[in-house]
């Protein structure tokens, strides 16, 4: 897997969410060096674990969906009688 990278857009949002959490949760004001450090390492370190997270998502709803068309497949078959 690539290192999982945020646009700057991003990544300022992300910013000021910690700083926030910090701020109303533990009483703590902190930098956006040390708040972009924080997300920085918790990217690099637990974003596999969302990353894959996802993806096990994705297949389960993408296989659930799979088998809803088949069984409206299913439901369009003509019936079949041999002989006359």
């Amino acid at each position: 897997m690539s290192k999982i990278e945020f646009s700057k857009t991003e990544k300022e949002i992300m910013i000021q969410k910690v700083k926030t959490y910090f701020r109303e949760e533990l009483n703590q004001d902190i930098g956006n060096f040390d708040a972009e450090f924080l997300i920085d390492f918790f990217a690099e370190q637990m974003g596999g674990f969302f990353y894959n997270r996802g993806l096990y998502d994705a297949e389960t709803m993408i296989s659930e969906k799979v088998s809803e068309i088949s069984d409206l497949l299913l439901q369009l078959e003509k019936p079949v009688f041999a002989g006359k």
